[in-house]
């Protein structure tokens, strides 16, 4: 609501415009009568920069097309204006979250098992529809969509932490806690904070930096998963990346006639996709309710998206610094 206040209802991943503010309407008991009815009610969708983005009525499967942070707004056409994000995606408080209480192991363990369920909800085909159908395949590729956002979401995590951690000696603690649990490289490799580390953890950063070098087409990423049993959770964006090769590579019909080697060159992805998930994953986890605050939390990371802020709290970190 552009007021912020909000409602929670159940839907479908794939639910349209349409869908949603039928739900809305309803939980709002909005007046369909005529005589009575107010003005119609619009979908907004709002990043947390202030981006905003009036969702036509025929647009479907609204939910995967959210980016981190984004929210929805029921309005009337009216309220578009006055619309701005929620204050606590422009107003950041530093301070210790779990992962400062966290043990490493478990931390890893919770987003392994988080991230192979999420997996596991992919169907092999929704990689396929993906890259050969796009925009027109988005309701048979949701689950992929959501795995897709979690990846830069994990990214956004690592960069969020580490930056509203105002002591330098806790930020450089931080770090080996994400080194340990091999947070995402990439969301590490910006920040100067390495230098602070010992050669210890300098090493294995740069050992996991070194498997996700893109150098000679990911050579020393393709070297490593090649030699691994199931179960794997693989990096679903070079996955994308292979198949879109093919798909662009080559054309699916030559002289009237299917391209069948291209065909099977897909088939073999697909069959490795499945391959990796061959096995079921067992990790053995407590319940207990430490364990269950951790879950808690790798199932639902605060992180900032907006660039704009996470620039600003890294200069005031390196001034502090200095």
């Amino acid at each position: 609501m552009p007021d912020h206040s909000y409602v929670t209802i159940r839907s479908r991943l794939s639910a349209s415009v349409q869908d949603i503010l039928g739900s809305v309407t309803e939980k709002l008991q909005y007046s369909e009568e005529p005589a009575g009815r107010e003005e119609p009610l619009i979908l907004v969708a709002m990043a947390s920069s202030g981006e905003k983005v009036l969702l036509q009525p025929n647009e479907d499967c609204v939910f995967t097309t959210l980016g981190i942070n984004s929210h929805l707004f029921a309005c009337t056409r009216d309220s578009y204006e006055a619309l701005v994000p929620l204050p606590e995606e422009i107003q950041v408080s530093p301070g210790d979250t779990e992962i400062h209480r966290a043990e490493p192991e478990d931390v890893a363990n919770h987003l392994t098992a988080f991230h192979w369920e999420m997996f596991r909800c992919v169907h092999e085909l929704e990689f396929v529809d993906y890259v050969f159908h796009g925009e027109r395949g988005r309701r048979e590729t949701a689950n992929l969509e959501l795995l897709l956002q979690r990846c830069s979401e994990v990214t956004h995590w690592v960069a969020t932490e580490v930056l509203l951690c105002e002591a330098l000696g806790k930020r450089a603690q931080l770090l080996k806690k994400f080194i340990k649990i091999a947070a995402i490289s990439n969301g590490l490799s910006f920040l100067p904070m390495l230098q602070k580390l010992p050669g210890k953890f300098k090493n294995l950063f740069r050992k996991f930096e070194n498997l996700t070098d893109p150098c000679r087409n990911h050579k020393s990423y393709r070297e490593v998963i090649s030699k691994m049993k199931p179960p794997v959770i693989p990096f679903v964006p070079l996955i994308l990346k292979d198949l879109t090769f093919l798909h662009e590579g080559s054309k699916t019909l030559v002289d009237g006639l299917v391209n069948v080697e291209k065909l099977h060159s897909v088939a073999e992805k697909v069959r490795t996709i499945r391959k990796y998930r061959s096995r079921p994953l067992c990790l053995d986890m407590e319940a207990s309710p430490h364990h269950l605050q951790t879950k808690a939390y790798v199932r639902q990371f605060q992180v900032i998206d907006n660039q704009n802020l996470l620039f600003e709290l890294s200069y005031k970190l390196e001034a502090n610094s200095q």
